[in-house]
């Protein structure tokens, strides 16, 4: 592997560059059926489902210990009524990011782990306006927070590209 890309185990070919971040669109529960519904709607940063399941759209960072940037794994974590309403007062007030952290649970299966990622606890750490606040998973043993908390390695985010660009 080189900064200039990586030969795919899975395909044999060779990849230029190398992603360091994958996202959802939308959380896992949201259905191309809920388009129609006036209680829901999918926005870039934001999800409402029938007006009783809130979301926003986050980042979960995890060190890479051999590289010069973090690896970023977008997501969606559902907020109470009160967390996500107080979210939105806020959102283009500077100073924002000295907001204590919300509770969530995380709402989007990352396909690279066992068990599941879906409904992992969080704290969702708002960020200066114009960025997406950070993801930090609670403290289990869950591969993902073991991840976050410990770091991964270039080979980690290469095995990543091998089984998202090649389902």
């Amino acid at each position: 592997m080189s900064e200039q890309g990586f030969v795919c185990r899975g395909c044999g070919q060779r990849h230029g560059g190398m992603p360091f971040s994958y996202g959802a669109i939308a959380p896992q529960v949201w259905s191309d059926d809920y388009a129609g519904d006036e209680s829901s709607t999918l926005e870039d940063e934001l999800c409402i489902i029938q007006a009783e399941h809130f979301f926003v759209r986050a980042r979960i960072v995890i060190p890479v210990l051999d590289a010069d940037t973090d690896f970023d794994w977008g997501v969606w974590v559902s907020l109470s009524r009160a967390n996500f309403e107080r979210s939105l007062e806020l959102w283009t007030t500077p100073g924002r990011e000295q907001e204590p952290p919300y509770f969530g649970w995380l709402s989007t299966e990352i396909p690279v782990y066992e068990p599941t990622t879906l409904s992992l606890k969080t704290h969702v750490h708002t960020q200066p306006v114009g960025s997406r606040p950070r993801v930090e998973l609670e403290a289990t043993d869950h591969p993902l927070a073991v991840e976050q908390r410990d770091g991964i390695t270039r080979d980690r985010v290469q095995e990543f590209a091998e089984l998202l660009l090649h389902p």
